[in-house]
């Protein structure tokens, strides 16, 4: 009970009534106090008036209107003259005098408090203002025994209504809190626990209902990342079984490309001339096959192995690259152009930023011939104080919109007729493992141009 919600509420409430009760008790306290002082005022103001009316009274009358009165003795002054009216035996000396005229609400409850606080009986005289325009000021001394009692007989009632409104009020409190905040998030959490035991099934996923504004919007906030979720986990899945299924072609393909590199060197021992200057290229590509066959039967994920840092020209390359998207575009209008520096020397894994190069180069090239008109495709690198530049521009149509909002997510972002929408992923992928980063710089119908920032600083700080 304690550990719920409504059971915090209910003593939350019942502690927070009390101190509201406890702030009204204290000026409420002084205000009965005061009342009871006035009481008393008028009642030795009838008394005296009384006396007045018959000069001769008889002692054991005036004790009684003394007792009736509850005071010693009574001045009045009347007319600038002041007379003891009422008077009997004080049993003890006057210790406070307290003058209920011009008293501010800081002095009276002070004076309340200190009543409270002194057990012992005193004897205390109480000026105040005649009633009826009665005189100018009447004077009474009482004994503080039937004060004191009357003050603690008075709080002790307010504790208890107090008491009684706290209970109350938690009680209600605690209803309302069940119906309008406990019952909505149980439903919550009874959704989530149902959620978490399929969370790949999407029936499961909360709807929001809830009337309370604040729990609504927890609702759909709940509603977006259960619906991410499933669908990155459905992602996830199909990454898994493409793994399985790479896994396994990437196995039997390694064995066919290593039976060809068994080929491509007896071709390089070859005279033809054209032969001599294809074989390389051919040897090299087929090489990088069968490294990448290697990496993914290793790693048996769409994870890529950390890069391998060294030192190489740029242009190196590249120029291998675009070489080999020259020969798939024989019969395409299509140019490349490259605009490196012939001593850029970047530091990084060759073979992961060729794949990098070729994925973007790839795309554009892709997306030019779909295109079906004439383009150009150019690769151009610069240095900055802190980084290596490398730009992939073409001329071709632009990356749709639906591309462009899952630019960079594998099978969401092929912008092509064909593709798979994995090459920009692997591309960043392979950026990110050195440090750098892969962005758009543009795209529309002039052409798109892809960006990859390599940091020049290295581990240890070596540039």
């Amino acid at each position: 009970m304690l550990n719920s919600l409504s059971g915090r509420f209910v003593i939350l409430t019942a502690v927070f009534v009390m101190i509201a009760e406890v702030l009204i008790f204290v000026p409420s306290i002084a205000r009965y106090r005061e009342e009871f002082l006035m009481d008393r005022l008028e009642r030795a103001q009838i008394a005296s008036l009384a006396l007045l009316a018959e000069d001769m009274i008889d002692q054991s009358v005036q004790e009684e209107l003394l007792q009736n009165a509850g005071v010693f003795n009574v001045v009045l002054r009347r007319n600038e003259a002041r007379q003891l009216v009422l008077s009997a035996p004080i049993p003890a000396p006057i210790s406070q005098t307290y003058d209920l005229r011009d008293a501010g609400a800081f002095e009276l409850i002070r004076d309340a408090m200190n009543r409270l606080s002194t057990t012992e009986p005193q004897v205390i005289r109480v000026i105040g203002d005649p009633t009826n325009m009665g005189g100018l000021l009447i004077e009474v001394t009482l004994e503080t025994s039937a004060l004191r009692a009357a003050m603690v007989d008075y709080g002790l009632r307010i504790l208890v209504l107090s008491a009684v409104i706290s209970l109350v009020t938690a009680v209600l409190l605690n209803l309302a809190v069940r119906r309008l905040l406990v019952k909505p998030i149980r439903r919550v959490v009874g959704h989530m626990k149902s959620y978490a035991e399929a969370p790949e099934d999407a029936r499961r996923v909360i709807v929001p209902s809830a009337g309370v504004r604040e729990l609504r919007e927890a609702e759909e906030s709940l509603q977006n990342l259960q619906t991410q979720l499933t669908s990155a986990l459905k992602q996830r899945e199909r990454l898994a079984q493409l793994g399985s299924a790479v896994a396994k072609v990437s196995h039997d393909l390694r064995n066919i490309l290593t039976s060809a590199q068994l080929f491509t060197d007896r071709i390089e021992m070859s005279e033809d001339p054209t032969v001599k200057r294809m074989a390389p290229k051919l040897v090299g590509s087929i090489t990088r096959a069968v490294h990448l066959c290697e990496a993914t039967l290793a790693f048996g994920k769409a994870e890529e192995p950390a890069p391998t840092l060294s030192v190489f020209a740029l242009e190196d390359i590249v120029g291998d690259v675009i070489a080999s998207e020259r020969l798939s575009v024989e019969d395409h209008d299509l140019s490349f152009a490259i605009d490196i520096p012939a001593d850029m020397r970047v530091r990084g894994d060759a073979e992961q930023l060729y794949r990098a190069i070729q994925n973007l180069v790839r795309n554009a090239r892709q997306a030019i011939v779909n295109s079906g008109a004439p383009g150009e495709i150019s690769v151009s690198g610069s240095v900055e104080d802190d980084a290596w530049l490398i730009r992939v521009t073409d001329t071709g149509p632009g990356l749709p919109a639906k591309a462009q909002e899952h630019l960079f997510t594998p099978f969401q972002s092929a912008g092509t007729r064909g593709g798979t929408g994995l090459g920009l992923s692997i591309a960043m992928e392979l950026v990110r493992g050195h440090g750098g980063a892969l962005t758009l710089e543009r795209t529309g119908t002039e052409g798109t141009t892809f960006c990859i920032r390599l940091p020049r600083g290295s581990v240890n700080g070596a540039a």
